[in-house]
């Protein structure tokens, strides 16, 4: 059976959150992409990605990741993003793979929506 990918849209105050469930690879990271740019469209400069609950990501889906902190910073918004260190099953799989990669450092990283919307919050260390 194919876990594909589901994107739920959201607000907590100021924050658009796109909550990212199932595999985030070559076939289904379109779709985050174009809820991501449909999100700035809609004038939501401040966006949280809830990548707690992905299972798989591959280097397309990293792409996304990077090509959405792009954005954002291209309109002077913020991006925060949901890793947990306990997430889906055994940890969060988006976590290892941006340290894996090197990339993780340049999110701004948090363990769930209500701290990563706090403005009073920082995010955790890389």
């Amino acid at each position: 059976m194919a876990v594909t990918l589901k994107v739920t849209d959201g607000e907590e105050g100021e924050w658009a959150v796109l909550r990212v469930s199932g595999e985030l690879d070559l076939v289904t990271s379109p779709v985050l992409r174009q809820r991501v740019h449909d999100a700035v469209a809609d004038g939501r400069r401040s966006l949280v990605l809830d990548l707690s609950e992905v299972l798989f990501c591959d280097s397309s889906g990293v792409g996304v990741l990077i090509a959405t902190r792009r954005l954002i910073r291209s309109c002077q918004g913020r991006l925060r993003l949901i890793l947990p260190a306990q997430g889906a099953i055994d940890g969060s799989h988006v976590n290892r793979v941006l340290a894996a990669l090197g990339v993780r450092r340049l999110f701004d990283v948090y363990p769930d929506v209500p701290t990563a919307v706090a403005d009073e919050s920082s995010p955790l260390s890389a």
